[in-house]
């Protein structure tokens, strides 16, 4: 405890502080992607504000998540994965490697489609040009020597003008505050399961949580940085997703929720600004939806190509051959799914988000179990609150894919 106490006398100075900034804003980029954009217009325009909460407390659960994570990045002498070998056993480490991988592939087709439109709607031309180009732009960077670095710096400034963006449409489609104040009330209207899942899969986004761990021991964070880490990086990292899928719910439900209208295609998001501010709306959608899209392909990419390559034991860095090959196949799945299909019903994104909690549970488990490890952890291991709301987090995510599984068995 003696260095946390010495730690937080640290005087730093302001840029010094911000230098800080970055590894939850990239968990923050990869969890706020088309996925998200999309399952939170279908909770607005079908359930107005009442899902709202849902964003609330899936949010406050990833915060101490992701606070686990930061810490483990602090004190395992090497990676995540890498330690859950040495602690649990290799084939955990795998199946965790496996697990987040097999996420990243589902992420990776509504990235890939997400990023051609938003620039199809931005300047024309047919989306799939533009998400072969925003492929091969993404590839370029992990190609990188210092890819961590160059990567975290770019989406820190994507998540940045995402936010100006959604707070821009917030206003432009002049909602009912008060009656979205309502919404942090807890409610489950009939038929909302399943948006309910993908919410908490897209927002409660464990995967994400995972990787900070990563960026956290790429950066060299110690425990004399935690303190300031903690309000600079890991609250406001995850709240600004939070924040920005919110104000998607309240704009959705100002727009779409007065007719009960759906928004049956990816194209048909973009259209949910035109009858408020005409092209000025759309221009502000498609800004957003293209930064979230190819901030999210880029982190994606990243993280699964760095984690795989760790449970295979081929390194833990993203500038590894290994990753950058996972890395490339996540990119090229996307690019190939997308050419085929030509299309990417939101019905299937908001699944595939929901399907993410079937592995989020392991990941969760192997959080909190690694997180209470003495001989790991020291003085930072888990405090009781902190695995309370841990456990909270665990027994929600296992909740919802029990009653996923039941939704798709038909019970």
């Amino acid at each position: 405890m003696k260095t946390i106490v010495g730690a937080s006398k640290r005087r730093r100075t302001f840029w010094q502080t911000l230098a800080l900034i970055g590894p939850a804003f990239v968990a923050g980029a990869w969890q706020f992607g088309p996925g998200n954009l999309t399952t939170a217009v279908q909770a607005g325009g079908a359930f107005q504000y009442s899902l709202i909460w849902v964003i609330v407390v899936s949010t406050i659960l990833m915060i101490f998540l992701t606070d686990m994570c930061v810490r483990l990045g602090i004190k395992s002498p090497v990676s995540l994965i890498s330690s859950i070998k040495d602690h649990l056993g290799a084939p955990v480490g795998l199946i965790a490697g496996i697990g987040i991988f097999l996420i990243t592939l589902c992420f990776s087709v509504g990235n890939a489609v997400g990023s051609g439109l938003g620039l199809s709607m931005l300047f024309g031309g047919p989306p799939v040009m533009w998400t072969v180009i925003c492929t091969v732009a993404v590839a370029t960077l992990l190609l990188l020597r210092n890819v961590y670095r160059a990567i975290e710096k770019l989406l820190v400034g994507i998540v940045a003008l995402m936010a100006i963006a959604f707070i821009a449409s917030a206003f432009i489609a002049n909602p009912d505050w008060i009656q979205a104040a309502s919404g942090l009330i807890p409610s489950a209207p009939d038929g909302s399961w399943l948006l309910i899942v993908a919410l908490v899969g897209t927002n409660f986004s464990i995967n994400a949580a995972f990787y900070t761990s990563y960026g956290t021991k790429e950066r060299g964070r110690t425990e004399a940085d935690y303190r300031d880490v903690t309000m600079v990086d890991t609250i406001p990292g995850i709240i600004a997703p939070g924040i920005m899928t919110a104000l998607v719910i309240v704009v959705a439900a100002a727009v779409l929720g007065q007719t009960g209208e759906a928004a049956g295609t990816i194209v048909a998001l973009a259209g949910i600004f035109e009858p408020l501010a005409g092209p000025i709306g759309s221009t502000v959608f498609a800004l957003g939806f293209f930064g979230a899209a190819f901030s999210s392909m880029i982190a994606n990419a990243t993280a699964g190509g760095t984690m795989l390559s760790d449970g295979l034991g081929r390194g833990a860095s993203s500038g590894s051959l290994t990753a950058k090959v996972v890395s490339a196949s996540i990119l090229a799945f996307g690019v190939v799914i997308t050419l085929i299909f030509q299309a990417s019903p939101v019905q299937l994104i908001v699944i595939a988000q929901a399907l993410t909690v079937f592995i989020a549970p392991v990941l969760a488990a192997l959080i909190i179990i690694m997180a209470n490890r003495r001989s790991l952890m020291g003085d930072m291991r888990n405090k009781w609150w902190q695995n309370l709301l841990g456990i909270v987090g665990l027994v929600a995510v296992l909740a919802l894919s029990v009653r996923l599984a039941f939704s798709l068995l038909g019970g």
